[in-house]
């Protein structure tokens, strides 16, 4: 192990323990007055990926001008992808930016204002720590993390900080999704009982990337950074270019899918977490050397912590294998249903005057409407682009960044989708229930703690 990552991993772990990152740290209240209003701020990549060229970078660019930010750098520890990045941006903006061979070298003298994080999944919380010990606003990709040691220390070094955090869950800043919160916190919607979710493609090249992984050489890359403080393993290019087929890299749906939408549920309900997991599946298709499943269905209760009669129903399935039912998000109530999927509000399924009227009851039906006239459907194609919720998603960063005033996707929701994904990471993996300990912030599989 380098004495880098030793270093950083040290670092990691003090954040957990409480003790406070860096030796100049500063108070939050005083780094709120960092960035003036008329002041150009400038921001790194940490990680050219897939998503930032297709989706982050488009947005970014969009905003960059009005906003007055700029890409000053990029920050990737394979060569092929920071010349890859300084050209994408060349071409996008004319700018010619620089390149570092690691998140050191771009934190180093205060070269940057703010980091946009996109980098494997299992890195984001550990890089957040890393920007928010060097005092740069985030924009961070989800899934947030896919450990609770990482998200607690994530966590922490956030608040710890003051800086401006979003997590990169776009619905938060979809004009459907805020009024659908809005409708279902007006108790217009009655209690929610149950929330149905899928996500469904057919894509057998899904997450795999079998041309690459014969081009790119472990001396290309620096393979002990990449591995941070997971276990330590030979060089496999399968594993840092396709992590999301590999646990402990990845969870996979999980952290891919699952966290958006799963998000959309602490989001409207209020509630932080799950009170329980119960999970399977399988690599029932693709037989390609992958750990993570290309099937799995999860059923999640929420309620109450101290009131188990109280409380509604998720079920969430995925499959990689047939791509009927696509994508489906729908709340139901007594009286009806909100459908994310078609953006209405409607009665169906709810209580009709027949069946209330046979147990002496008020029939209860809600009164339809469209969530939004023109909001944007969910696209499940590899690279979504710069669609318009990640653009707006995008820009509510940026304003903050100017304001200093908290995102659309705080760290809290980072956090909590991060709960609900390594609950249902841990029910795949052990077949037992899991829940939550919130004296220890520890997910439990079977009443033990589970990791990995």
């Amino acid at each position: 192990m380098d004495k880098a990552r030793r270093n950083f991993i040290k670092k990691s772990t003090l954040a957990s323990s409480g003790i406070i990152l860096g030796t100049n740290a500063m108070t939050a209240k005083s780094y709120n007055k960092i960035i003036g209003a008329n002041d150009r701020v400038r921001v790194g990549i940490a990680g050219f990926s897939n998503r930032a060229k297709g989706a982050l970078l488009p947005a970014f660019n969009g905003h960059s001008k009005a906003q007055n930010f700029e890409i000053v750098g990029v920050s990737d520890i394979w060569n092929r992808r920071r010349d890859e990045g300084a050209a994408f941006i060349k071409e996008l903006t004319g700018d010619k930016i620089a390149q570092w061979k690691n998140n050191e070298e771009m934190y180093d003298k205060n070269k940057i204002d703010a980091v946009l994080i996109s980098t494997a999944d299992f890195q984001h919380a550990l890089h957040t720590v890393q920007a928010a010990t060097a005092k740069k606003d985030v924009y961070c990709e989800k899934p947030f993390a896919e450990t609770m040691d990482d998200a607690r220390v994530g966590m922490k070094a956030v608040k710890d900080s003051g800086i401006v955090f979003q997590i990169g869950s776009q619905r938060r800043s979809g004009a459907n999704y805020h009024t659908a919160n809005d409708y279902i916190k007006s108790g217009k919607f009655g209690d929610i009982v149950m929330v149905e979710m899928t996500w469904n493609v057919n894509q057998p090249g899904r997450w795999r990337l079998p041309k690459l992984t014969k081009e790119i050489k472990e001396s290309d890359v620096d393979w002990k950074r990449y591995q941070m403080n997971r276990p330590e393993a030979a060089w496999d290019p399968r594993k840092y270019l396709e992590y999301r087929l590999f646990w402990p890299y990845s969870s996979g749906i999980p952290g891919q899918w699952m966290s958006h939408q799963i998000d959309t549920v602490h989001w409207f309900s209020g509630y932080n977490h799950p009170r329980s997991v119960a999970a399977n599946g399988g690599i029932y298709l693709w037989k390609d050397g992958r750990k993570n499943f290309d099937t799995m269905s999860a059923v999640f209760d929420y309620g109450p912590s101290d009131d188990l009669s109280s409380g509604f129903q998720v079920t969430y399935s995925s499959r990689f294998t047939n791509s009927a039912g696509g994508t489906k998000e729908i709340y139901y109530s007594n009286a009806g249903e909100l459908n994310l999927d078609t953006n209405k509000v409607s009665d169906n399924g709810g209580l009709t005057e027949k069946y209330a009227k046979a147990m002496d009851m008020q029939p209860n039906r809600l009164k339809g409407f469209n969530l939004s006239e023109n909001a944007p459907k969910v696209v499940t194609s590899a690279n979504t682009g710069a669609d318009n919720m990640t653009s707006l998603h995008m820009l509510n960063w940026m304003e903050c960044v100017r304001s200093r005033k908290t995102t659309n996707g705080p760290i809290e929701a980072g956090y909590n989708h991060s709960i609900a994904n390594i609950m249902t990471t841990a029910a795949l993996r052990t077949g037992l229930k899991a829940t939550f300990d919130e004296a220890t912030q520890n997910v439990l599989a079977g009443g033990k703690v589970f990791k990995y």
